[in-house]
């Protein structure tokens, strides 16, 4: 038998097929380790046949094989080829997505402990035995134990005596390293509404494949997902559920183990390595039905899957910003297809793109109007913060967020304090001279974090001494400039001495259950403010909470970016969705410096549907996506003369494409892209709108042609990001 193989070497000069002669055993999806020029590598088995293109004399056997059974299910193998094509990687680096990548390094196995199990006590011990005597008593009466901590009781001697003489039986046995094992939930199942009934029968009996349930926040969107899903495992069918933050997923986790029991596996990068190599072999064997996880959740080893769940689907987190830069729709697309799935999408704003897929009849849409418990949407009181500082006031918080948290607080509720960014304060600077303080290896300025009196880089993590003086002027007159999570919090004490407060951002977040130990604390009532930044801003169900405090509301609206409104609007609405779940209406004081704004206007009213036909008539007007694609390729080295030589060799053979099919570009030019500088590498790029995906294959082409070792050069469809 010959094996084809794909070495575990993502580089396109090696991104071709091996053959190597192999045991008849072997199957296609297995790892294997295969000679490789001088040295042996890791590979994957993407085929075995019986013939081969090369003479046998020639090939060279496998050298080993990892698994007892293939690690890539056939269609993950069919899967990996459309995404090597679709985003222009080699193979490896498609392979790699199926697999934690600490298995694929050989740094993560099983993992075993050790039992002492009772077997006689017709055996001769003598008087001096007494840690024997003891020992074998207790297990008599316990039946087995766990090996060390018996032999912290009793001693390792005293055990191993009893394992010779037969008397013990030494087992070594299997253990799942269980990831949340304490989480559960309340299982019962709800009565849907006539509404929800309404939802799902159109999911079940549709001939569409993929739907659109566009309802508002608490219009309890997760039971129509639940039963879904449900359904399909009554037909022996999997299914994988999406969410957008990694704080989402213990919360999601408990309801489908509440329902669903240990069928629910937990897949995401804050889980330990052990833990995720567990879940994901439980997934793979068929132990567990449903995945659940973020966006790379997507490439579950489930086989026969019969529903996609892509919760908020219009978060921008489901596009990957890293080499496979994949669409996470695009891939759970694939995979429904593959399977005959349900792919049911999600979301109380959904985003421009797919809402008109959805109203040309592509996607079936579903609209849910009401919250699931009958209560209105929280009042949305806008706060012009330019009267407040007219008034005199210099906080962050305006008389009306002041009286609102006051009531609530004396009504013995909770209150969110949504802020989009962490640290002390935005940016330092230099009254006298004017100087910001900036990162040595990026374009961007430095936070200062109170707690560790320093200033960080938020893009590499690179961290500062706190400046007592200007370096440019010498001057002392150094100013904090904006405001963050941990001054927020400070300001709250002064305000508030006797609120119990918890801060939720990536400072304050650490380990796999980071977000759910400070969720939980806050659940239980043991804080009654939460300040966070976006991970706060979507999906959580706090009943108490009743009110919602928007500051800079508005700060999201100045980005250079076609879809700065639809993420303002996108954004005010979650978060104002947290407040009155529950019993008690809610409020929301949502602080603006631009109060006037549309965008702001239609979010105060939840006016999707008005927002949606006055940014899609925009879009029309000025050729943005859908009805273009935006496409830049991005040109970065730590060399800035090889990375601006890349750059014009880009641009010149994207110029000739352009002159070769006039018609299929809207606009075309070459630049410093608007953070000049990460990680110490210098960024340029070729930003392009085409009238569609005709170029694509053609400038992926240039990109592959243009990069090298020095130099990386990228492209990005309709980036989520523009700096």
């Amino acid at each position: 038998m010959y094996a084809k193989v794909i070495v575990d070497i993502a580089h396109s000069r090696v991104d071709r097929i091996f053959e190597y002669s192999c045991p008849d055993s072997l199957a296609a999806g297995s790892r294997v380790k295969v000679p490789f020029g001088g040295r042996t590598v890791d590979g994957f088995v993407i085929g075995v046949s019986r013939a081969s293109s090369y003479p046998a004399e020639k090939l060279r056997p496998v050298s080993a094989v990892f698994d007892e059974a293939p690690a890539i299910l056939p269609e993950c193998l069919e899967l990996t080829e459309l995404i090597s094509r679709r985003y222009r990687v080699p193979q490896a680096a498609a392979l790699r997505l199926f697999l934690p990548s600490e298995m694929r390094q050989g740094k993560v196995h099983e993992a075993y402990k050790k039992f002492a199990v009772f077997v006689t006590d017709e055996i001769k011990l003598p008087a001096s035995a007494k840690k024997q005597s003891a020992a074998l008593g207790y297990l008599k009466e316990v039946g087995e134990c766990e090996l060390a901590p018996l032999c912290e009781k009793f001693g390792r001697g005293a055990i191993n005596s009893l394992s010779d003489k037969g008397a013990v039986e030494i087992q070594a046995r299997k253990i799942t390293r269980n990831p949340f094992g304490g989480l559960s939930g309340g299982g019962e199942k709800k009565t849907l509404t006539p509404a929800q009934l309404s939802a799902l029968e159109s999911i079940e009996s549709s001939d569409k494949q993929i739907h659109l349930i566009h309802g508002v926040t608490g219009s309890g969107k997760t039971e129509i997902y639940l039963n879904v899903i449900d359904g399909q495992l009554r037909r022996g069918k999997t299914a994988i559920f999406l969410v957008p933050e990694i704080s989402l997923t213990p919360q999601m986790l408990s309801q489908l183990r509440s329902r669903f029991g240990g069928a629910a596996a937990i897949l995401h990068s804050g889980l330990s390595a052990g833990e995720r190599f567990d879940e994901w072999w439980r997934l793979r064997s068929g132990e567990a039905k449903i995945a659940v996880g973020a966006r790379s959740a997507v490439f579950a080893p489930l086989e026969n899957i019969g529903a996609i769940i892509i919760d908020e689907e219009h978060d921008s987190s489901y596009i990957s910003e890293s080499a496979p830069r994949y669409s996470t729709f695009e891939i759970a697309e694939m995979r429904a297809r593959y399977n005959g799935a349900k792919l049911v999408l999600g979301s109380a704003t959904p985003s421009v793109e797919t809402y008109v897929r959805a109203k040309d009849g592509e996607l079936g849409l579903i609209t849910l109007t009401e919250r699931i418990n009958g209560n209105p949407m929280p009042e949305i009181i806008i706060s012009d913060m330019r009267k407040e500082v007219r008034r005199g006031n210099n906080t962050g918080f305006s008389l009306a967020l002041r009286e609102e948290l006051d009531k609530t607080l004396s009504d013995g509720n909770q209150a969110i304090i949504y802020l989009n960014r962490r640290g002390y304060s935005r940016t330092v600077l230099c009254r006298d001279c004017g100087y910001v303080a900036k990162c040595e290896n990026c374009d961007v300025t430095l936070t200062y974090h109170s707690e560790d009196n320093c200033l960080k880089c938020h893009y590499c993590g690179a961290k500062y001494r706190m400046l007592t003086a200007c370096p440019d002027c010498g001057g002392r007159h150094v100013l904090y400039n904006g405001t963050g999570t941990q001054r927020v919090v400070a300001d709250l004490k002064s305000l508030f001495p006797s609120a119990r407060i918890l801060r939720m951002d990536n400072d304050t977040v650490s380990g796999k259950d980071g977000h759910y130990k400070i969720l939980k604390k806050f659940a239980e009532r043991q804080a009654d403010i939460l300040v966070g930044t976006q991970m706060i801003a979507k999906g959580h169900d706090f009943p108490s909470v009743t009110l919602v405090g928007i500051l800079d509301a508005d700060m999201s609206l100045h980005f250079s970016d076609y879809r700065s409104g639809e993420r303002t609007f996108q954004l005010i609405t979650q978060v104002a969705g947290r407040s009155g779940r529950a019993g008690d209406k809610g409020k929301v004081v949502l602080q603006t410096y631009s109060p006037e704004n549309y965008i702001l206007r239609y979010a105060a009213s939840y006016d999707y549907n008005g927002f949606f036909d006055n940014e899609i008539a925009l879009r029309k007007a000025t050729g943005f996506p859908p009805y273009s694609l935006i496409c830049r390729v991005m040109v970065t080295s730590e060399d800035g003369d090889a990375a601006l030589q890349t750059l014009k060799s880009v641009f010149f053979a994207v110029e000739d494409l352009r002159k070769a099919a006039p018609g299929e570009f809207i606009f075309l030019n070459k630049m410093h892209s608007p953070i000049k500088k990460i990680q110490g590498k210098i960024r340029y790029q070729v930003l392009m709108r085409l009238q569609s995906k005709a170029m694509l294959e053609k400038i992926y082409d240039i990109a592959v042609a243009n990069s090298s070792g020095d130099c990386l050069v990228y492209v990005e469809e309709n980036p989520v990001n523009l700096s």
